[in-house]
């Protein structure tokens, strides 16, 4: 299988803790962005993917793998997918507008 841009990154995510990271490393190093990625993709590919979509330059990548929970409906036991999240770190002094950030 050919892997795309498109097919490594499949979006951004939006929550109190990657509000919170993305807050503090503003100041430090540079911008952090933290993206639900494809379960098999490396550092590499997240990086180029993310390169390609966006035109900036990637400083770093760390990535976390989260299980999938088990969950129960009645008497039925199911699990969730697992899913790969990223952490971007971008050059000093570049940004990355996602839905039209407001507020600064």
């Amino acid at each position: 299988m050919i892997k795309t841009a498109h097919s490594i990154i499949y979006r951004p995510l939006f929550t109190e803790k990657t509000t919170a990271i993305r807050e503090a490393s503003s100041e430090s190093m540079g911008e952090k962005v933290v993206f639900e990625v494809s379960v098999d993709a490396n550092k590499i590919e997240i990086r180029k993917a993310v390169e390609e979509l966006f035109g900036v330059h990637v400083v770093d990548v760390n990535t976390m793998v989260q299980r999938g929970k088990r969950k129960r409906v009645g008497r039925f036991l199911g699990r969730k997918p697992r899913c790969k999240k990223a952490v971007v770190t971008l050059k000093q002094g570049e940004m990355l507008e996602l839905f039209g950030d407001v507020g600064a």
